[in-house]
């Protein structure tokens, strides 16, 4: 059985105990670096991730009959791994188990509903702005290329009154959220989530 393991947001206290539990009694975990350095004690077998998703699962289609476990961040269906790796494996060779998503935790920090909300992604994409912008509630999960200043601007150019609170290094000790207009916006943030509100909300 592949199971798809969410980690949460970062901190480790805020991993279920369901997933900790699957961890535990692995084979095999897969993930990357950064999370496996998690799991000093771990004593299976570990295949580190990479870019190469079709390498990967071509890798899992072959260990199938072990039980591996493959780690993602937050939620693994929330622009996560969880997606293709859903399309690609048999439903009954696979299991996901969700996990906190940034987007989720950060929405429980600030004390805003999540009712009605637009969930979209700049990872890899450009976004289709005009259609984002006529939703109330946004949240945007970030990659380098367009993270909140890119966001921020496209406001500015459509001369629109929003609000955006950007969430960085969620859960983590230096975690820091930003409720700013977007004249305010600075141009580099660390790991990020971008919620876009108008107004009216």
């Amino acid at each position: 059985m592949i199971t798809v393991v969410g980690m949460g947001p970062g901190d480790p206290m805020y991993r279920t105990q369901v997933a900790t539990d699957l961890i535990a009694k692995a084979d095999v975990l897969v993930g990357w670096p950064r999370m496996l350095s998690g799991f000093p004690d771990f004593h299976g077998e570990t295949h580190v991730l990479d870019a190469d998703l079709d390498k990967l699962l071509i890798w899992l289609k072959a260990n199938a009959q072990r039980n591996v476990v493959v780690l993602a961040s937050g939620d693994p269906l929330i622009f996560g791994i969880g997606k293709r790796l859903a399309e690609q494996l048999p439903v009954e060779q696979r299991q996901i188990i969700s996990g906190i998503s940034a987007v989720q935790y950060l929405f429980a920090r600030i004390g805003l509903d999540m009712n009605d909300l637009y969930l979209t992604s700049s990872h890899g994409k450009q976004p289709d702005f005009d259609f984002i912008f006529q939703h109330d509630k946004v949240a945007m999960v970030t990659d380098r290329e367009i993270g909140p200043f890119q966001i921020a601007q496209e406001i500015r150019r459509r001369g629109l009154n929003r609000s955006l609170v950007i969430g960085e290094n969620l859960s983590y000790p230096n975690e820091q959220i930003h409720l700013l207009k977007p004249d305010q916006v600075r141009q580099q943030y660390d790991m990020n989530v971008v919620v876009i509100l108008n107004e009216r909300c």
